[in-house]
């Protein structure tokens, strides 16, 4: 690849990140209705299983909006790594895994991210608030309902991910084969 199609695939691949990233945030709005049910787990592992490390960048987009639209506030903190854990368990996941063991694996780990989000959030919250143990799993006990929705919104949105990350794949080799 010479410096110029190096170049070009730069530019492609930021525009291609910037449009996840919206993607990512845009889908969050419009699912606002339910609470605490989202397609961002989903996102969040199909842009891993295709981009791999590069999948930081739209989903620190997606955190960069989501505190620019809401507010840099304290709420926000916790965006700065708590999604980054469900991208990191993902990046674990075997690259090849046949489809009858990849789905299940897929709804499970997504599902879970969202059982133990509000675990994941609680630390920032006990250093924000100044809550002792007892008090942050008081917090993280109100909070379990609300997690339990968002398990059963992950199970079900990543459904998706397989079947959106083989075609995510393929145009990605399409472009190449292309370029």
């Amino acid at each position: 690849m010479n410096a110029r199609q190096n170049h070009l695939e730069k530019l492609r691949l930021m525009a291609v990140f910037a449009m996840l990233g919206a993607i990512m945030f845009v889908s969050k709005l419009v699912m606002e209705f339910l609470p605490n049910v989202h397609l961002i787990g989903a996102l969040t592992m199909i842009y891993t299983i295709v981009y791999r490390s590069k999948a930081l960048i739209p989903l620190y987009i997606f955190v960069f909006l989501s505190g620019l639209y809401g507010g840099f506030s304290l709420w926000w903190m916790p965006y700065l790594y708590v999604w980054t854990v469900l991208w990191a368990v993902t990046m674990l996941l075997p690259k090849k895994m046949p489809t009858r063991i990849a789905i299940p694996v897929y709804m499970v780990v997504c599902a879970l991210h969202g059982l133990l989000f509000g675990v994941l959030y609680a630390p920032a919250q006990a250093l924000l608030f100044g809550l002792n143990f007892k008090q942050t799993v008081a917090w993280v006990a109100a909070g379990f309902p609300f997690d339990v929705i968002h398990t059963i919104g992950n199970f079900v949105a990543a459904t998706l991910v397989l079947p959106l990350s083989r075609t995510l794949l393929k145009l990605e080799g399409k472009f190449h084969q292309n370029n």
